[in-house]
């Protein structure tokens, strides 16, 4: 039988996928081998380290050859023959005999065939490459291969976009300490590799990407080439199949400048293309946008949220256009700032003949004074957002309609309004979705999720996130949150998450339940990560997958900015319409 067995494993070696070079090692035998971990003990010339494929093969009576094929998680060295620490010091001296001896722990990820036998103590074990590579990992079974990063041997990791795109699930959860797990930057390079690497196919052409922005004005140059891009980036970058280039259709939006009546956008950094956003009375109202205000976890607790829909729907009932700015007439009295509108809302809720109507007609004085209160507080930070007194120039209203990249800059923004625009462009983009179907991708990403979706207490925004999170797929809204602590953010919305990407952790949050993912011996070293280095989790593969991706080729800030972006094409001189006026032109008349 051991002659079979052996006959059996040589031919697995020459047949199953492409031989990946010499032994690195055999299978122990002092410790138990399991189909789903076993150890392989080093030759003395050779190595494996974390994150490494070793494949083995075994001949199974009747089966044939079985592939048995795993990661490395773990490797020891060990003298064999020492028993006490001093040890080491006679053997090192040549007093004492003993060898050094060197063992890779690997836990399997693949089966093939799935006859699920333990590999024989004694059998070779090599390091895989190529197509046994590409086996052990399932790359051979993804008709979809979105690349993600470099692993440690400097080839490609892959993705199964289907696990991305809603055809089999959606959305990614990217968690790390802030400044140096570097998850903007992560997100970043997957939206630049689902828009580049051609996975998507024709559907390329109508995938946005919505970005929320809330660190600084880094964002407001994806479209700059990045000073530091150099020959060894260029490689890397070719080496995952993708252009070392910036984002090429971005639009960028950023909040009025407070105090001024131009409309001119708050940024110091950039001084052209970008627009101001924000949204008048009339919308306001329209919209019943008043309970994106009170959009704080603790809001929800409280009783004054009956008042909040309440006085929302009188608005929406009462508030009549005033003119082509946005302006609104409620009860006689013309708005035209959002402080006018407050002072309505309280007039109206204060007095005793329209407050059964405005706030309902058992809410208590207490409850009442409690909204006003927070109704108040609201003024600061909303009012350069919420007004009718600025010059609609016809690109105030974000869309993701002209571009493919949509970046939303909220840094300059107070806490409490950076909710109210998430919510509400959110709420108006998942409408839009609904009533369009599921023909296109809107990629979501979101910074901070945490403070959007917290794991306790409700508010609209969080209402808003987990409908993307539990339906978002069947409706092409695929979201990619960022956030230091997963295991603040609302529970649900990480378990829908199929693609799970974790980078430098605090030991403190990597001990937590969400990370349960992650062995022992990841967690630990996603203590020690280094910028650039990810551990991605996916549903087809059992082992979270160490990834490193290339420095951004877009500036990430403004001292990086290099190669302008391309000005708008022209028409070719020799084209027959080329005496035709532009869209643009103004009439003669």
């Amino acid at each position: 039988m051991g002659e079979t067995v052996s006959e059996h494993a040589d031919v697995g070696a020459s047949t199953v996928g492409s031989s990946a070079g010499g032994s690195v090692g055999r299978v122990l035998g002092t410790e138990d081998a399991t189909p789903l971990k076993f150890q392989v003990a080093l030759h003395e010339d050779t190595y494996l380290q974390l994150d490494d494929v070793v494949v083995t093969v075994r001949g199974v009576p009747g089966v044939g050859p079985v592939m048995t094929a795993g990661v490395v998680t773990e490797v020891r060295a060990r003298h064999e023959g020492a028993s006490f620490g001093s040890d080491v010091f006679l053997i090192s001296d040549g007093v004492l005999p003993a060898r050094v001896q060197e063992v890779a722990e690997v836990t399997t990820t693949r089966v093939e065939p799935e006859c699920y036998v333990p590999p024989r103590p004694g059998e070779p074990a090599r390091r895989a490459s190529g197509t046994e590579r590409a086996q052990a990992l399932y790359f051979d079974q993804m008709d979809s291969k979105l690349p993600v990063g470099l692993g440690r041997d400097g080839s490609p990791i892959y993705l199964n976009l289907e696990f991305l795109d809603g055809t089999r699930g959606a959305h990614v959860s990217v968690s790390g300490i802030s400044g140096v797990a570097t998850k903007t930057s992560y997100a970043l390079f997957l939206l630049h590799s689902i828009f580049r690497s051609g996975v998507l196919g024709r559907r390329a052409l109508n995938a946005k990407a919505l970005v929320f922005s809330v660190k600084g004005e880094d964002l407001l140059f994806l479209d700059y080439a990045n000073l530091r891009l150099d020959d060894d980036l260029r490689e890397k970058y070719a080496r995952l199949g993708l252009p070392a280039e910036p984002f090429a259709s971005v639009g960028f939006y950023s909040p009025p400048t407070p105090d001024d009546t131009t409309g001119r956008p708050y940024v110091t950094g950039r001084t052209s293309g970008v627009a101001a956003f924000w949204w008048t009375l009339a919308e306001f109202c329209a919209g019943e946008l008043l309970p994106y205000i009170f959009a704080d976890a603790e809001d929800e607790r409280n009783q004054y949220t009956m008042v909040v829909h309440q006085v929302a729907a009188r608005m929406r009932a009462d508030a009549a256009p005033a003119g082509p700015d946005g302006a609104v007439v409620i009860a006689g009295v013309t708005c035209r700032s959002y402080d006018d509108l407050v002072d309505v809302i309280v007039d109206r809720i204060t007095d005793d003949n329209s407050r059964p109507l405005w706030a309902g007609p058992v809410t208590g004085i207490g409850t009442i004074n409690a909204f006003i209160r927070r109704l108040r507080s609201s003024l600061p930070p909303l009012r350069s957002l919420i007004r009718a007194d600025l010059p609609d120039q016809g690109n105030r209203q974000i869309s993701t309609g002209n571009q493919q990249v949509t970046v939303v800059d909220l840094h300059n923004l107070r806490e409490r309004a950076q909710r109210f625009v998430v919510g509400v462009v959110l709420a108006a983009e998942t409408a839009r979705k609904e009533a369009a179907g599921p023909g296109s991708l809107l990629f979501t990403m979101i910074d901070e999720l945490n403070k959007y979706a917290p794991r306790e207490g409700n508010s609209p925004i969080k209402d808003v996130l987990l409908d993307i999170a539990e339906r978002g797929r069947s409706l092409g809204i695929i979201l990619i949150g960022a956030q230091q602590t997963a295991s603040e953010v609302e529970r649900r919305i990480v378990a829908n998450s199929s693609i799970k990407v974790v980078g430098r952790l605090d030991p403190a949050e990597a001990g937590r339940p969400e990370y349960g993912f992650l062995p022992p011996s990841q967690r630990t070293r996603a203590t020690l990560a280094k910028p650039g280095t990810m551990f991605v989790s996916q549903p087809e593969i059992p082992v979270p997958l160490a990834v490193e991706f290339p420095f951004p080729a877009w500036a990430t800030r403004r001292s990086e900015c290099g190669t302008p972006p391309a000005a708008p094409a022209t028409r070719p001189a020799g084209s027959a319409f080329r005496r035709l006026p532009r869209p643009d032109d103004i009439p003669p008349f």
